[in-house]
């Protein structure tokens, strides 16, 4: 409907010598794994613990845990074996599903990321009214309005790429499908959908990102002075917190904010928030938090191989 001719897409990837792409393929495997296995185990660990699973902070990080899981799956298979067979190509459904998924996991995670701290927010700052603010019923909804805040997002970057006709070049200077790249390939005049996407992502990115930095100076605020006496665990856990949010929303912000301008600087940020990014959040989570260690240990107690009791 949309006058286009081109039924795939070709991948650049990351390089073209073959060593290197070996190379490559050992350190996104392991990455990969490292996204399972960390995650899964976050999810299992609270899950296994009533009370943590009763306490808002853990039963968000489940959620995190989750979409890090869910948003890793969408471009690092393909990735891998695109490295170990030589396989550059997808198909045009393919690719606008890769678009899909991963903007509808990285939105969710965004806004997942914001209810984070207003969950810090209202903890620390007002911990009398916490119990009232955030019992599980307003949980489970702030959750699913994440949830449909990434779907909205998601589906209106797919809607605008689908308006788009593509007749001609079919090779994406990336190796997974995103919008920059695919809007780069069009064969029309892109400037109204290029700063609709600007706004639609990387506004999004940086209006997250400024309300996150500010709601945490309020609560390092609101600690001042009282490091030693309880703030000591919120402190952990707010830094732990702000490690995160640095570590995704940076490299989201060169590639949305001025998305149409194609650097290797762009790329590398593209592998990182991929790649990188959630297969660090469950050992910062675990590092930083004494309590999911502490339970981890129990976990690990009660497991007899090859069942746990």
């Amino acid at each position: 409907m949309n006058g286009s001719t081109v039924t795939e897409f070709i991948f650049l990837g990351l390089s073209r010598s073959r060593p290197i792409q070996f190379l490559l393929f050992g350190l996104v495997l392991a990455f990969y794994t490292v996204i399972l296995l960390g995650n899964l185990l976050i999810v299992v660990t609270v899950y296994r613990e009533p009370r943590l699973l009763q306490s808002p902070m853990y039963f968000f990080l489940t959620s995190l845990s989750i979409i890090d899981t869910s948003l890793g799956s969408v471009t690092i298979p393909k990735m891998v074996v695109d490295l170990l067979s030589c396989g550059r190509t997808i198909s045009f459904g393919g690719c606008m599903a890769q678009l899909f998924f991963l903007h509808f996991f990285g939105g969710s995670e965004m806004f997942l990321l914001t209810l984070m701290a207003y969950d810090r927010y209202v903890a620390i700052c007002h911990p009398l009214t916490y119990p009232t603010t955030m019992n599980r019923l307003r949980c489970i909804k702030l959750l699913t309005s994440c949830w449909a805040g990434g779907f909205i997002h998601s589906s209106t970057q797919l809607v605008l790429i689908l308006r788009l006709p593509f007749c001609g070049p079919n090779k994406l200077d990336s190796f997974y499908c995103d919008v920059p790249q695919v809007v780069r390939l069009a064969c029309t005049d892109t400037y109204i959908t290029e700063i609709l996407m600007v706004v639609n992502s990387g506004l999004l990115s940086l209006i997250c990102f400024l309300v996150l930095l500010v709601s945490y100076g309020v609560i390092l605020a609101s600690l001042r002075g009282h490091f030693r006496e309880s703030g000591g665990k919120a402190l952990s856990t707010c830094s732990a917190h702000l490690t995160v949010v640095s570590l995704i929303f940076v490299p989201c912000l060169f590639v949305y904010l001025i998305p149409f301008s194609s650097s290797s600087v762009d790329k590398m940020a593209s592998v990182f928030y991929t790649v990188v990014t959630p297969a660090l959040n469950p050992i910062i989570y675990t590092l930083r938090n004494r309590e999911i260690k502490e339970a981890m240990r129990r976990l690990k107690d009660k497991c007899i191989f090859p069942f746990c009791v």
